[in-house]
């Protein structure tokens, strides 16, 4: 997941049009004087009084339709069978368990995970959000292997602490922090829309990328893992015949292929995990949705060959079996199960798409769409040969939606981040469509 430039320029364009009330005015500068000043969280441009079902509501009580939600909302906002859940534990005064000490949510979670899990994940680690999970995954392969060294791509984000933003690579997390951790080696990322060769046969840009990372190997002994997404953060759908050929050879390097699957697992992509539509990794990291958007909640699948590890402690975490977050994230695995929603987000995941294909037959403006399921993006360009990015007309885009009640997040300054919560309907989705229209149409 990248971070969006311009994130400034965003905020004062969308505040510079939204009516604030002087409860809002107040609770942003109070915001704005004692936290931490940091693109991306504060200053901020609005308040969230409430937040439910696949929206969110400002100070002034208007509710916006949320296609980012830093991706915690798969279930949707308080969902109820989760909030059942929480009162439940807190009703059996169970809300924590110390180490050494095992309980039956955290058990049942795990066996859940286990039971849906890619064929062949059978072991668990929980922890308190999605950088210690990358951190564990990362550490276990170390430890696995023998080896220290990583491999990942450039641009991606898998995480704040300092082993993540090294693998993430991500430059606006790294400037300025002096060197990164040793044995991090970055990757292009696969493009088939704007690859610097031009080129259209998936397959052969498939081959140089491959060739690319055949030659990183070579040049570098001692890789460990190599930490990825199955769907990159900016949608791209790498081919099945890509990840096949990628585990292909970590297998013969002996390097772990980890799937980060923070914003893609339980069945954002129309599959419970991303990985489906592709192959099995040896370690699957999961976070966000998995905590309900009520609970910070995450952890990593592995394999059973893994589990050699008795004498470590990767996940030496203090929430680590925590009941009262393995009771929320159970209960988020059985309600997308109980109200299928990962059917639910392949059909209207096809469906939004094929709305985002008209709106690009429309308009030149649309150069290319991406994703699987609820998971698209919208990338919007100059003109569709020199596919210059349009980031202008991205902002205005977006400050335009807001005004009228769809909220979602840019990523590389033009690309459209379209990722509502799975409970989405139908009749939300035209609107989404039908605002973009409008929006594309003030633009011309």
């Amino acid at each position: 997941m990248s971070t969006p430039v311009n994130q400034g320029e965003n905020i004062r364009s969308l505040r510079a049009e939204t009516t604030s009330s002087d409860f809002t005015n107040e609770l942003i500068a109070r915001d704005s004087s004692v936290f931490f000043h940091q693109t991306l969280s504060s200053p901020v441009f609005n308040v969230v009084t409430k937040a439910e079902g696949a929206y969110i509501y400002d100070g002034e009580g208007k509710k916006y339709l949320d296609l980012h939600g830093n991706g915690v909302h798969t279930a949707g906002y308080n969902n109820p069978q989760v909030i059942a859940a929480i009162q439940k534990q807190i009703t059996e005064s169970l809300t924590f368990a110390p180490r050494r000490f095992t309980n039956l949510p955290a058990v049942a979670l795990a066996e859940k995970l286990v039971e849906i899990a890619p064929e062949g994940l059978n072991r668990v680690l929980f922890c308190p959000g999605g950088s210690e999970a990358i951190e564990m995954a990362v550490m276990l392969a170390k430890l696995y292997t023998g080896k220290w060294k990583t491999l990942s791509y450039y641009g991606s984000f898998h995480g704040a602490g300092f082993q993540a933003v090294s693998i993430g690579a991500d430059a606006h997390f790294r400037e300025g922090l002096g060197p990164m951790m040793p044995g991090a080696i970055h990757l292009e990322l696969p493009d088939y829309y704007r690859n610097p060769w031009g080129w259209t046969d998936q397959q052969q840009i498939d081959d140089e990328y491959l060739r690319q990372l055949s030659t990183q190997i070579a040049h570098n002994p001692e890789i460990a893992a190599l930490i990825t997404e199955p769907i990159f953060y900016n949608s791209t759908v790498p081919t099945r015949y890509y990840w096949e050929q990628v585990k292909a050879i970590c297998k013969v390097q002996g390097i772990l292929l980890i799937f980060d699957e923070i914003y893609t697992a339980f069945g954002r992509t129309g599959k419970m995990f991303a990985a489906e539509h592709f192959i099995p990794p040896d370690i699957i990291v999961i976070g966000k949705g998995f905590g309900g958007g009520i609970v910070p909640f995450a952890g990593i699948i592995g394999r059973e060959e893994l589990n050699v590890l008795e004498h470590k402690s990767i996940g030496h975490y203090t929430h680590e079996k925590n009941p009262l977050c393995a009771a929320v994230a159970k209960a988020v695995i059985d309600y997308v199960e109980t109200e299928q929603l990962v059917a639910h987000a392949q059909k209207l995941g096809q469906y939004f798409r094929s709305g985002l294909e008209a709106l690009q037959h429309e308009f030149a403006l649309i150069g290319n769409i991406s994703g699987l399921g609820l998971n698209l993006a919208v990338d919007l360009v100059k003109d569709r040969q020199s596919k210059a990015r349009a980031t202008e007309e991205a902002q205005q885009l977006m400050a335009f939606c807001m005004n009228r009640g769809i909220s979602f997040k840019l990523i590389q300054g033009n690309i459209l981040n379209l990722k509502p919560a799975l409970v989405i309907t139908q009749q939300e989705i035209d609107l989404v469509l039908e605002t973009l229209r409008e929006g594309l149409r003030a633009l011309n």
